[in-house]
Parts: C-alpha cells; sequence; structure tokens
C-alpha cells in the first residue's frame, strides 16, 4: 500500500525556480548546513586548541589576575561553542529516521547562529587577550573591540543588506541576465 501523500510530490515554493520537494528542499538544506558545520567546527576546535595550550607555555604565569579572568572566559566559551558545534550530530543521531528533517535543520540553524556568536566572541577575545599582554589593556581593548566590529561588519551588516538589496529586486538579475554568474551594470539596467 502506497502511503505516500499527494502533498509530498508538490514543489516546495512554486517560485524559486528549483522544481524541488519539501523533502528535497529539506535534504538541500541539510546537505548546506553541513558544510557550514564542517567550516565552522573545524575553527572552533583549533581555537579550543590554542587556548588550552596556552596555559602550558612558560609566560602564562606573567599573566596578571585580568588576563587570567579573561583567558578563563574565553576557555570556557571556546569550549561551549566547541559542544555548540557537534550538538547537531547528536540531534541528527537522535530523531535519525523519525521524520523529523524539518525539525532537524530549524534547529541546527539556530545552533549555527549561537556557534557563530561564540565564534564571534571568542575571536574578539582572544585578540583582546593577546593585544593586551603584548600592548597594554587600552591596546587590548581597541584590539578586541576592532575584531568584533569587523566580525559585526562582515556576518552581520554585509549579509542583511545583501539580503534586502536581493528581496527589493536588486538580486532578480542574479537569476538571468549575468556574465558567468557575475552580475554586470549593463545587465542591471536590461
Amino acid at each position: 500500500m502506497d502511503t505516500k501523500n499527494d502533498r509530498d510530490d508538490l514543489d516546495a515554493d512554486a517560485n524559486d525556480g528549483r522544481h524541488e520537494t519539501m523533502a528535497e528542499r529539506l535534504d538541500r538544506n541539510w546537505e548546506e548546513i553541513l558544510q557550514e558545520l564542517r567550516v565552522i567546527q573545524t575553527g572552533t576546535q583549533i581555537l579550543t586548541g590554542f587556548l588550552l595550550a596556552a596555559v602550558f607555555q612558560s609566560r602564562f604565569s606573567d599573566l596578571d589576575d585580568y588576563q587570567k579572568i579573561v583567558y578563563a572566559s574565553l576557555v570556557v566559551a571556546s569550549i561551549l561553542t566547541t559542544v555548540m558545534g557537534l550538538a547537531p550530530v547528536s540531534l541528527h543521531r537522535i530523531l535519525f529516521r523519525q521524520h523529523a528533517k524539518a525539525t532537524i535543520v530549524r534547529t541546527t540553524d539556530r545552533f549555527l547562529q549561537i556557534i557563530m556568536a561564540g565564534v564571534a566572541l571568542t575571536l574578539a577575545g582572544t585578540a583582546m587577550l593577546i593585544f593586551d599582554f603584548v600592548f597594554g589593556r587600552v591596546g587590548g581593548v581597541v584590539a578586541g573591540v576592532s575584531v568584533l566590529l569587523i566580525i559585526t561588519v562582515l556576518w552581520v551588516v554585509v549579509p542583511r543588506r545583501l539580503r534586502s538589496r536581493f528581496l527589493l529586486g536588486a538580486g532578480a538579475d542574479q537569476l538571468g541576465a549575468s556574465s558567468g554568474g557575475i552580475s554586470t551594470s549593463k545587465a542591471r539596467r536590461e
């Protein structure tokens, strides 16, 4: 007996030009998320390893109390970020074959947003700690704030502006008139 619902064959979004069912869309979204997770997991694990190894360096004892508190906070943030980066694996394993792909994709998307925030704080804090140790407190604060501002611009502001432009129609030329995948000003005018 065929238990497949006619709705399963419907196009998930008739306006996106992909002609994929909801199941196909969820599979594609999961594959894209997995690629993002692979990148971020590697980065968080390397950063965590760096922070954990730093305590065994001979100059670690030269840190003042403030620097030790910042260091300990960074280790905690980095470990929690790494744990959060691995959480989707557990989520997928537990919900595997439970017809919960939509839940897995939605929850992992939220995990990724939290992971990105954890990475941003850890990177900025690491810059702050290193520059504080080398150049003093002001140098550390300037470095930490600078890294956080750069991350905010590149990870939040630029993508949101591009999304806004795309949603307002400026990105429509990506679907049609473009040169080798790169839009030209002439293509935008036409």
